[in-house]
């Protein structure tokens, strides 16, 4: 799939109040796992593997906080896909890799599902990696020779939309606001790109 740039280069490196980097754990965390990287393809991997595997998916460990702020994600080691995300790029924004936001549509509970992961440029391309957390029957991995997601799209319905966002897209964010758990936010996620209106 030709994945489709939407804002400028720049736009990928802001700090923003959802990818809070210049918070101090923030910043503190992304120095300590970028410490002994040889290069930006082993510092985006060590932070990639940070989040899928260390932060958690909510729904696999039955969690009910509904954080959205990269630093509070941080904070409590647990997100959904969208949090995780968040929390990706502020992280690698911070050590000034250009990071993006994508998306799926999903079938979800006979119904769809919007999906949110990320793509990082690198050498000049972008490529698309998914922390959303393995588990059983869900193996992500950050590769440059053939993308390995969470989630590939093959369901007839299901979307890999080609848009790479600088922020997350109103809808999601819309989303977040005024859920206080993540049962109340499962209900409140759209189920198709929604894009931004400016």
């Amino acid at each position: 799939m030709q994945l489709n740039q939407i804002d400028d280069i720049t736009d990928y490196l802001i700090d923003s109040e959802i990818m809070d980097y210049n918070n101090s754990r923030i910043k503190e965390k992304a120095l300590e796992l970028s410490l002994d990287s040889k290069n930006q393809f082993e510092t985006i991997k060590d932070i990639y593997e940070f989040v899928r595997d260390e932060i958690h998916h909510s729904l696999d460990i039955n969690g009910q906080k509904a954080a959205f702020k990269a630093s509070e994600v941080l904070n409590n080691a647990q997100g959904i896909c969208f949090a995780k995300s968040n929390l990706l790029a502020a992280m690698l924004r911070f050590l000034g890799v250009p990071t993006g936001f994508c998306y799926q549509r999903l079938t979800h509970e006979g119904g769809y599902i919007l999906h949110g992961l990320n793509a990082v440029f690198l050498d000049n391309k972008w490529y698309r990696l998914d922390a959303r957390g393995n588990r059983e029957d869900v193996n992500a991995q950050f590769s440059v020779d053939s993308e390995k997601l969470a989630f590939p799209v093959s369901k007839e319905g299901e979307i890999d939309y080609p848009g790479i966002y600088s922020k997350p897209v109103e809808s999601v964010i819309a989303a977040f606001n005024g859920a206080e758990t993540v049962d109340e936010l499962m209900e409140k996620i759209p189920d198709r790109l929604i894009e931004n209106s400016t």
